[in-house]
């Protein structure tokens, strides 16, 4: 993946996002406070996170348990499908933090070792935050359903300003994603 195009995908990210909140439309906000329990976005979610998960773990090197892979492979699947049905629990939240974590790497593989280019910090520390984020959320995926509660609670405005924040910064790294050259 090019520079560019790793630092184009969380702009876009970030106004699709911020966007949505700026509306401040019902739907959107009935949207984000059900998806913590929603059984539609766990299967989403939490499927989509399983099968990055496992494709990575097909796809392992020799050096990385790669002569295990197979045994690796079934164990996880087994693990994510017990999941559904033992802890299914804001598993909405986990499948999105697994999403997350594996679909960091091929961003910060983008811009690792791009010295010449530091305006490639602007993609990354959100990126580092968001791993942050999504290992405090996978501990503590109540957590998320909380945030949703006093982000929306009536009478603030809390929504739209993290909305315009994240629409500023969407902005940011689409600029950004095209000063990097032909190089990146």
């Amino acid at each position: 993946m090019s520079l560019t195009l790793a630092t184009l995908i969380p702009g876009l990210l970030f106004l699709l996002l911020g966007g949505a909140l700026l509306l401040n439309n019902s739907g959107v906000i009935s949207l984000l406070k059900g998806l913590p329990r929603s059984t539609g976005a766990t299967y989403l979610l939490f499927g989509a996170g399983t099968a990055a998960f496992l494709y990575q773990i097909w796809h392992l090197s020799p050096a990385d348990f790669g002569d295990h892979r197979g045994l690796l492979f079934i164990g996880f699947a087994v693990l994510a499908a017990l999941s559904f049905y033992c802890v299914p629990d804001f598993l909405a939240v986990r499948g999105l933090c697994v999403l997350v974590l594996v679909g960091a790497l091929p961003l910060l593989d983008a811009a690792f070792m791009e010295y010449d280019h530091p305006q490639r910090l602007f993609m990354v520390t959100p990126v580092f935050l968001a791993l942050a984020l999504a290992i405090w959320l996978g501990a503590q995926p109540w957590r998320l359903r909380d945030f949703f509660e006093w982000l929306f609670r009536p009478g603030g405005s809390r929504a739209r300003l993290l909305g315009g924040v994240l629409v500023g910064y969407g902005l940011l790294l689409a600029g950004v994603a095209f000063t990097y050259g032909t190089s990146a």
